[in-house]
């Protein structure tokens, strides 16, 4: 699956957070930042949901097919 809205690098420098800051606040690697912010990795949903929690906004805002 590819995504074709992938806004979670505007979000993340939005709210002035560094790839590592964002990674440990979800518990989640430095590098899994980067494979999304990339379009290498496609987030789980679990994932996506928890950036849309920290970000206050909907999973659409931050990803979309």
């Amino acid at each position: 699956m590819t995504l074709t809205k992938n806004n979670l690098k505007e979000f993340r420098e939005k709210n002035k957070l560094t790839q590592e800051d964002l990674a440990g606040k979800l518990d989640v690697s430095r590098q899994t930042i980067i494979s999304i912010e990339s379009g290498r990795y496609v987030p789980s949903l679990e994932l996506a949901l928890k950036f849309a929690k920290l970000f206050k906004c909907k999973v659409e805002d931050l990803f979309g097919l």
